[in-house]
């Protein structure tokens, strides 16, 4: 983090804000594109609420036993939760109208299991599509090529609704080694939303991380998911 930044949460929260800030502008694009996602995997309650009250709205948990004490404690901030870890379909019942949106939707399979689970909760969940932009073997996600095959059914899908896509690029030890994933999402993108299928937008991209966020967001990126920047390193 840079030493700019200063070591409180509330000063981390304030200068990812302004990084933010200035590389949508960079990119041409409009103020408020960009929504920052606070990672908070093993942080602890009291420091999620000061980075809410320094101006996070979205919170992101990785893990389902982790998040529900946070979210319960949480409850009186108004932040919104998104769930952006692998989800295990045995999970799905749990995760289901929790988080706002579900980032990491791997398979047709894990799908159909959340569009279940919505119908007997009598919503809508939205979610978005994992892609293995980096057609890694250690990560899950569908690949790029694969995307389009499946958006029809997604779309018959009555009570799940698919809003965008979400990759992780292989990690990249310069940021901008990573801009062609990100960019390759992006393109991707653009390509799936002119199938124009009913219940599928592809307005969210869910890309760049601490490292590189600033890259993602020039690429398109409307929500980056920050843990290390805001809230330090950490354990676990």
């Amino acid at each position: 983090m840079d030493a700019e930044a200063g070591d409180s949460i509330e000063n981390r929260v304030a200068f990812v804000f302004n990084q933010i800030r200035a590389a949508t502008r960079k990119a041409g694009r409009v103020d408020g594109s960009v929504q920052l996602v606070g990672a908070t995997k093993s942080v602890a309650i009291g420091d999620i609420r000061r980075a809410v009250d320094a101006g996070l709205t979205l919170a992101g948990e990785n893990r389902l036993q982790e998040a529900l004490p946070k979210i319960e404690a949480l409850k009186d901030t108004g932040v919104i939760w998104h769930f952006i870890g692998r989800l295990q379909r045995r999970k799905v019942r749990s995760v289901v109208g929790i988080f706002d949106l579900i980032h990491s939707v791997d398979s047709l399979e894990l799908a159909h299991e959340i569009d279940r689970r919505a119908r007997a909760a009598g919503l809508r969940q939205k979610i978005l599509l994992e892609v293995n932009i980096g057609e890694e073997h250690s990560k899950a996600g569908f690949l790029g090529d694969e995307v389009a095959g499946v958006l029809p059914q997604l779309g018959a899908l009555d009570h799940v609704a698919v809003c965008g896509l979400m990759a992780i690029p292989p990690l990249m030890r310069e940021p901008e080694r990573a801009r062609r994933y990100f960019r390759a999402l992006r393109d991707l993108a653009a390509r799936l939303i002119q199938q124009k299928i009913s219940r599928i937008s592809m307005d969210e991209l869910s890309m760049g991380m601490s490292h590189d966020y600033e890259v993602a967001i020039e690429e398109g990126a409307t929500l980056v998911r920050l843990g290390t920047a805001l809230f330090g390193e950490r354990r676990g």
